[in-house]
């Protein structure tokens, strides 16, 4: 199977506009965080993204483009911890290619990322309770439910934890 999608790290200014498109989706933003971003707390949030992204080669926030057209359709994150021992997989996708299967493409190219790092020992992600689609990405890729828990709104969040096994050589 040829990969249907590729990624390029957010490196610039140049790149907040697919930022945008994403954070100012209210579908995108209500699955996800409740609400649509104001600008200046877009602007905050994608500064500190390149902050991070200039932190690692190989991890951090990626654009993600479907291989056929070059076009834009989501982005995904693989965040490190500082001992590069566990992984927060994340992505958004324009809900134009919600259900076709590139949630779990995102997903999965991520997983590989982490898998790839000998030192990664479990990769986690969290999702909104009611996020039926995210939540059988997320069990598709051997994740396991973890807690389900309130956030700083008061709204619920549900953790979930994947053990990343290194083969011994």
């Amino acid at each position: 199977m040829t990969n249907r999608i590729y990624f390029k790290k957010f490196l610039s200014e140049d790149d907040f506009q697919y930022f945008l498109n994403l954070v100012l989706n209210e579908k995108i933003m209500v699955m996800n965080y409740g609400r649509v971003f104001l600008l200046e707390e877009a602007k905050k949030c994608y500064k500190r993204l390149l902050e991070n992204n200039k932190r690692h080669k190989d991890f951090g926030h990626f654009k993600v483009f479907e291989t056929a057209t070059n076009i834009f359709i989501g982005s995904g994150a693989l965040s490190i911890n500082d001992d590069f021992t566990e992984a927060e997989v994340e992505y958004l996708l324009l809900p134009e290619y919600w259900g076709k299967g590139y949630g779990s493409e995102i997903v999965g190219e991520l997983l590989n990322k982490a898998e790839g790092t000998k030192s990664i020992q479990q990769v986690t992600a969290i999702t909104d309770p009611n996020n039926i689609g995210s939540k059988k990405i997320l069990l598709n890729n051997d994740f396991v439910s973890c807690k389900i828990y309130e956030i700083d709104d008061g709204s619920l969040a549900e953790m979930f934890s994947k053990k990343i096994i290194h083969p011994v050589l």
